[in-house]
């Protein structure tokens, strides 16, 4: 990252400067993949517990959260405690589900979903809404979700269900399970709806952008193709309309952020 140390003070005010996107990723190599996406360099900004990368010419301040749901709740929450933001973005590589997202696919989801949260029953898996104990979907506004994928469209891009795990498929079985008990899934990532539950309480609307460096299913080192995604990642932030998605999604002075995303 081409960064310099700057100072920034909280309670900014709504207004032009709340059109800014929060791009949450899990670790330093994906933030710097973002960041070559976007033009110019980054400034540093002081954040308890890590450091915000603001885009020196595009409206995006990038996060390296930490690996995990908790982790990005955590840092996504911190951050909007301390800026305002008008979508928080989870972002970064992630398996595939074949035949929907093979490797080297562009990924975006239009449900964002804890998988692995709930309990083992008799009968099976129950998530937390079965149990009756909270939500394990969010879904990304679709105005959002559209302009980004006419922005990315192609071959190679993929639309549908992000699932969020606190632990990465390796088997073939529960691959299986996980496609079955969500139709359509593209990919499976471990932060996504940590961001978007942090994101929720704030009003924040959220979206995720994953490319694909693996298929989900038993674990293969030799076949991961991290730099590939990894340059992926990149190429899909100089294509993404930054400026459209935080400019869209800003509330009106004295109104509250829109209510376009929601939980189910």
């Amino acid at each position: 990252m081409t960064a310099h140390a700057v100072t920034d003070g909280r309670g900014e005010r709504p207004g032009p400067a709340r059109a800014r996107l929060l791009v949450v990723v899990a670790v330093p190599a994906e933030a710097e993949a973002v960041l070559r996406g976007l033009p110019g360099g980054s400034a540093a900004l002081p954040l308890p517990g890590g450091t915000l990368h603001r885009a020196a010419r595009a409206p995006v301040d990038v996060l390296a959260a930490g690996v995990g749901p908790a982790a990005a709740a955590a840092a996504t929450a911190t951050a909007l405690a301390a800026h305002p933001y008008a979508l928080a973005v989870s972002a970064g590589i992630a398996g595939g589900f074949a035949p929907v997202a093979p490797v080297g696919a562009t990924v975006l989801a239009d449900a964002i979903v804890a998988a692995d949260l709930g309990a083992q029953t008799a009968e099976g898996f129950a998530d937390v809404t079965e149990l009756g104990f909270g939500t394990v979907r969010h879904t990304p506004p679709p105005a959002a979700v559209a302009l980004a994928a006419r922005a990315l469209g192609g071959p190679d891009l993929a639309v549908g269900p992000v699932l969020t795990v606190s632990t990465v498929t390796g088997s073939a079985e529960r691959a299986a399970a996980l496609a079955a008990r969500h139709p359509g899934a593209a990919a499976e990532a471990m932060e996504g709806f940590g961001v978007a539950e942090a994101a929720a309480r704030y009003g924040v609307p959220a979206l995720e952008l994953r490319t694909v460096s693996n298929p989900v299913g038993p674990r293969d080192r030799a076949a991961w193709r991290i730099g590939e995604a990894l340059a992926a990642l990149e190429r899909a932030f100089a294509a993404l309309p930054v400026h459209e998605l935080a400019t869209a999604h800003e509330p009106a002075a004295g109104h509250e952020p829109i209510e376009e995303a929601g939980r189910g």
